[in-house]
């Protein structure tokens, strides 16, 4: 046990000692850099704050990348090059094609609703007084992990058998009121839409407050033009509201987009992608770690990549664009 604790206070100093190196390192490039004129100076100061980042990147994200895309085309154990074998698998596996629908379901759902509660919270409490608590209330799942979120809901969908005193909440209420306790998490196809409903319930908070932000941001006279014209408040919402607010709803869209089709956590916390419920992400996990099918595991993740690019491509031309507008 000394040893163990002994060699745990030898890698922490080890790597506080590395971190002040660094420091100094830059620290002294820094110095360098600011004893140089002209154009040297302004090349320096580019090597001295860039090439750190640019060097972890590299290492964290462009290398790790290119090295998956290339053993999405080996085998199990990436020895042997197999072609397109792993993508002919990807596209006709059974368990395939059900976490492609399943996730394809996610990236439906997930983000319309998400977006469309925290938009009508939005709206709904503006103004009001106690505005501030009721916006506490729904991002407070934000502060939650999905890990902890799944944990949570798992109680609340909780199954145990008719003769058993039920422990999950939604089945105490169903058995309190003389029903049958619900197989929520067992039964496909609806359990995947049970978990769906935990990433809305975190998701809808993150929504709410940059949408309730960007209504507050309408400017008042266009508000009040409108009033003096006799709107309603769907003509407000419609021809007003929305326009306004459309920058902040593609974001915000796009940004839930990204994160649920990287969804695991919820799955493999509350039901191990079982029972139907597998995505993408659970399906690249298993193959990789779990089989030790590299190739597979590969061919997933990039499947998943080539899927974000577009999302990430269109909010970055819609961000331009409004950056743009502005400009004008």
């Amino acid at each position: 046990m000394d040893f163990f604790l002994y060699t745990k206070i030898g890698q922490m100093i080890l790597a506080v000692i590395a971190l002040a190196l660094v420091v100094l390192v830059l620290l002294g490039l820094a110095s360098l850099a600011d004893r140089l004129k002209g154009r040297g100076r302004t090349l320096a100061a580019v090597i001295v704050f860039l090439g750190p980042a640019a060097l972890l990147l590299g290492l964290g994200l462009i290398y790790p990348a290119v090295r998956t895309i290339a053993m999405s085309f080996m085998d199990r154990r990436s020895d042997k090059f197999v072609g397109m074998a792993n993508y002919e698998w990807m596209f006709t596996a059974t368990d395939s094609k059900q976490a492609f629908i399943n996730t394809f379901l996610w990236v439906i759902l997930v983000p319309t609703i998400s977006t469309a509660v925290g938009l009508l919270y939005a709206i709904l409490i503006d103004g009001k007084r106690f505005e501030k608590v009721a916006k506490s209330l729904l991002f407070m799942p934000m502060a939650i992990s999905f890990v902890g979120a799944g944990i949570i809901w798992k109680f609340v969908y909780e199954y145990r058998g008719a003769a058993q005193t039920q422990r999950g909440l939604l089945n105490a209420i169903i058995v309190g009121l003389g029903g049958e306790p619900v197989r929520f998490l067992q039964d496909s196809p609806l359990n995947t839409i049970f978990l769906i409903v935990v990433m809305i319930w975190v998701q809808a908070g993150f929504a709410m407050v940059l949408l309730s932000a960007s209504i507050k941001a309408i400017p008042n006279d266009i508000v009040e033009a409108a009033q003096l014209d006799g709107v309603n408040p769907w003509q407000m919402f419609r021809n007003i509201t929305i326009p306004s607010i459309r920058p902040t709803l593609v974001v915000v869209l796009t940004t839930i987009t990204i994160a649920t089709l990287k969804i695991f956590d919820i799955t493999q916390t509350m039901t191990g992608a079982k029972f139907g419920t597998q995505v993408l992400a659970n399906m690249m996990y298993d193959q990789s770690f779990t089989y030790g099918n590299n190739g597979y595991g590969s061919a997933m993740a990039v499947a998943i990549f080539v899927l974000v690019i577009p999302i990430v491509v269109y909010n970055v031309r819609q961000m331009l664009k409004n950056k743009e507008v502005r400009g004008g």
